[in-house]
């Protein structure tokens, strides 16, 4: 993996520990990496299990080239004000904050830095994920190869307007929410019909990993694969026109509606 200088998480939750842990998996040093936590016994857990420095946001803004920021929307302001007097115009900025755009970012540090927004998803703590990145005013090419690079190490990686960013946080990072909702739908209805809930389980679950794989592998699109195992008259058709009836589609667009309305919304707020 090639390296752009050292690398600082600030934020030191469950997505940003997969990050640091799949940025070392994927081959950067512990030496690369820096990472920020206040609680001394987090501190010391991430050391020992890392071997990564761990330091505190201001001494990760004054060393680090690139600032990876992996906090909770609502602490943004205040990490922000904190680390912008040791920014510097040539460090490369990347948001994993849900909602915070790149001109609230820019607007908050000096001028010239360069932002990158990225929407993750939590499938990246199994090297699963799917991120969307979008350039702020003052990107180039070569912070969003940097982007992607950092973010390649925990699943895949594509470039969306910045625009987009609501519709994406509700299809792919609000996504893992709605699969795991009609596996837990499929696992109850199982055992509702005498399946013991572990066999239940395994069956959806390979289902579910056998099906995305299908899906991924063929380039079909899902209407034809769909059709291929709903025979006339027979039991997936039964099935499928239970779902019509209940108007399960349009539910589904709602939904997604919904969360791309709430994202918007948190970015206003």
């Amino acid at each position: 993996m090639s390296t752009n200088g050292q690398v600082a998480i600030l934020g030191a939750g469950v997505m940003g520990e997969t990050l640091l842990s799949g940025l070392l998996r994927a081959g950067r040093r512990p030496g690369e990496l820096l990472i920020t936590e206040r609680r001394e016994e987090r501190a010391t857990e991430l050391r020992e299990r890392y071997g990564v420095d761990v330091v505190t946001n201001v001494e990760a803004a004054a060393k680090a080239e690139t600032l990876v920021l992996v906090v909770k929307p609502q602490d943004m302001p205040e990490l922000l004000a904190e680390i912008a007097p040791v920014i510097q115009p040539t460090q490369t900025v990347v948001s994993l904050a849900a909602g915070i755009t790149t001109g609230f970012i820019e607007s908050r540090l000096p001028e010239g830095v360069a932002v990158v927004r990225v929407m993750p998803n939590t499938p990246a703590l199994v090297d699963e994920g799917m991120a969307a990145i979008s350039r702020g005013a003052h990107c180039d090419e070569s912070h969003l190869v940097l982007a992607e690079g950092l973010l390649a190490a925990t699943g895949r990686v594509i470039r969306v307007p910045e625009k987009q960013q609501d519709a994406v946080t509700a299809i792919s990072g609000s996504g893992p929410a709605y699969i795991f909702f009609v596996v837990e739908s499929m696992i109850e209805a199982g055992v509702h019909m005498g399946l013991p809930r572990t066999t239940a389980t395994e069956l959806v679950v390979q289902t579910l990993v056998g099906s995305a794989k299908l899906l991924r592998e063929t380039g079909e699109h899902p209407t034809v694969l769909r059709e291929r195992v709903t025979s006339p008259g027979g039991t997936t058709a039964a099935a499928v026109r239970e779902l019509e009836d209940h108007k399960v589609r349009a539910a589904f667009l709602s939904a997604i509606e919904a969360a791309r309305n709430r994202s918007r919304a948190l970015a206003a707020e």
